[in-house]
């Protein structure tokens, strides 16, 4: 993989998304927003990510990462996606869900609706209300679900006032993350390593069903689902393992590999090539795993600076009985034919890596070193 430039931006980034492409595209990705948290004043900034090339004083690679707009943020900013090429959204620590207008003719973002009680331990309007942080959000135009610290669950639409839905009481613990599985089903985990699926087809207020792995209650920070196939889950969370979920079959996941030395806070499928996997680390590290079938004979490997070092997987469910050719290579059970390879995407070791996403050849992260690094060339 070709350099990964660093750029040192004055503020810890708590989160990194690309803007989307329109369908059909060709270009690359050129475009990505970011989040701060734990700064005097928060910002969600829109960057072009120009030329590169740059050598800095050190010798190293300098990315010419150009600011294009940014705009102050109440609050942390806990999760932030993209509602489509002109909007995004941010969750904030202070319970309230915005959506920001970029207006490309002049750069600037600004403010095109906001719920501000999104989240909350007691109720707006009591003497002893109190927020909660909005702790993660997924997007399907028109649709918007929240999910926050206070166990409730918000499915908005843009353009509407109000809530279209509100699942009050979805947990009694922390939901840390969203996102669909279809699209009435959503897929949330928690605080304490439950995975729950919720059907808004369906008016109560109880989970469709319920994954988790027996007696750990490791809390889970992060989940995404394979993008072709809907059943296919990955998570992570304080203990830094991945975890692969086949939401058909048992309650618990198909496979655990052992990864990261502390909290893992993203995993990404590639959205268009998803033999490949992304994660990084309040550990300060972002690793790249790569399961495409073509990879020499190995079981999990390490590569970084050359060294190599063997990791431990292992594989819960036996699933024979599933047609081979059907099986997503992350449900693969047969850890002597288990080919991952992972690879060490930063120079070196830095603070928490809080975000990353990905999209074609380009990946973006951001850290509490308050730096932004950036690469054009996943795959080369």
């Amino acid at each position: 993989m070709e350099e990964i430039y660093a750029k040192f931006v004055s503020q810890k980034i708590s989160k990194t998304r690309w803007r989307p492409l329109p369908p059909g595209s060709l270009q690359t990705a050129e475009t990505f927003a970011t989040g701060s948290w734990d700064n005097e004043e928060n910002y969600v900034a829109l960057w072009s990510i120009g030329d590169f090339g740059n050598l800095d004083s050190d010798g190293g690679f300098e990315g010419d990462h150009q600011l294009l707009c940014d705009i102050r943020h109440h609050g942390d900013i806990m999760d932030l996606q993209f509602f489509d090429q002109e909007r995004i959204v941010t969750a904030s620590s202070t319970g309230c869900v915005t959506v920001f207008l970029h207006h490309p003719n002049n750069q600037t973002l600004s403010v095109n609706q906001q719920w501000t009680t999104a989240h909350y331990h007691t109720g707006p309007g009591s003497p002893s209300y109190s927020s909660a942080p909005c702790t993660g959000i997924v997007c399907n135009n028109p649709e918007i679900v929240t999910v926050g610290e206070d166990g409730r669950i918000n499915l908005f639409r843009a353009d509407h006032k109000e809530a279209v839905r509100t699942i009050d009481n979805a947990d009694s613990s922390t939901l840390h993350a969203v996102t669909f599985l279809r699209t009435p089903e959503i897929l949330t985990v928690n605080s304490i390593g439950q995975l729950k699926i919720w059907d808004f087809r369906q008016q109560g207020n109880e989970p469709s069903q319920i994954l988790s792995l027996t007696g750990d209650r490791v809390p889970l920070h992060c989940v995404d689902r394979h993008p072709n196939q809907q059943h296919v889950v990955a998570t992570g969370g304080q203990d830094g393992m991945l975890s692969i979920w086949d939401v058909r079959q048992g309650t618990m996941p198909v496979s655990l590999l052992k990864a990261h030395e502390a909290e893992m806070w993203e995993v990404h499928f590639h959205p268009s090539n998803p033999d490949h996997l992304f994660t990084c680390s309040e550990d300060g590290s972002l690793w790249h795993w790569d399961a495409s079938t073509d990879v020499p004979e190995k079981s999990l490997l390490f590569h970084q600076g050359g060294r190599t070092s063997a990791f431990l997987s292992h594989s819960i469910s036996n699933q024979a009985n599933v047609h081979q050719s059907v099986i997503s290579s992350w449900l693969s059970t047969d850890p002597a034919k288990d080919r991952i390879e992972i690879t060490s995407l930063l120079p070196s070791r830095t603070l928490s890596v809080n975000s990353l996403d990905v999209l074609g050849p380009c990946l973006v992260c951001g850290t509490d070193a308050e730096a932004i690094y950036v690469t054009r060339h996943l795959f080369s």
